[in-house]
Parts: C-alpha cells; sequence; structure tokens
C-alpha cells in the first residue's frame, strides 16, 4: 500500500492547484526516508563489491573474446592485411 507523504499538498483534491513544498518540509521528508534504509553492514558490502568486480570482469572478458574472434573472421571473410 503507498503512502502519500507530500505533505500539506497531500489531502487536496486533484483539481486544485498544488502548493510548493518548503525546503524545511522536504529536508524533513528526505531524513524520514532515509531513517527507513536498511543499511548495508560492511560484510554485506564487501561481498556486493566483490560480486560486482567478478562480474565486470568476466563481462569484460567475454567481450573482449567476442570482439577479437570477430575482428579475426572478417579479416579472413573479407581479406585484410
Amino acid at each position: 500500500m503507498a503512502i502519500d507523504t507530500r505533505g500539506e499538498t497531500a489531502d487536496k483534491p486533484s483539481g486544485e492547484k498544488k502548493t510548493r513544498t518548503s525546503p524545511a518540509l522536504f529536508y524533513r521528508q528526505v531524513v524520514n526516508e532515509l531513517r527507513k534504509v536498511i543499511w548495508p553492514t560492511r560484510k554485506d558490502l564487501i561481498t556486493y563489491t566483490t560480486v560486482v568486480l567478478i562480474f565486470v570482469l568476466i563481462m569484460v572478458g567475454i567481450v573482449y573474446g567476442l570482439d577479437t574472434a570477430l575482428g579475426w573472421a572478417v579479416l579472413k571473410v573479407f581479406g585484410g592485411a
């Protein structure tokens, strides 16, 4: 279930003109949302970073291999130097 957190403008019907949110209200809403975040632990962060780096290295290897193979094939087919 979604909760409308737009401050004073949340209660107004959609037909009425909405007022701008003040910077102070915006800041309070941002702080309130950041309190809801479940921040990763150091162990989780290291694990996620390691997984991403390994995945990126594997993808770089695949792209490099395909690029080399296709480049070689193009040179063989079209008779490059």
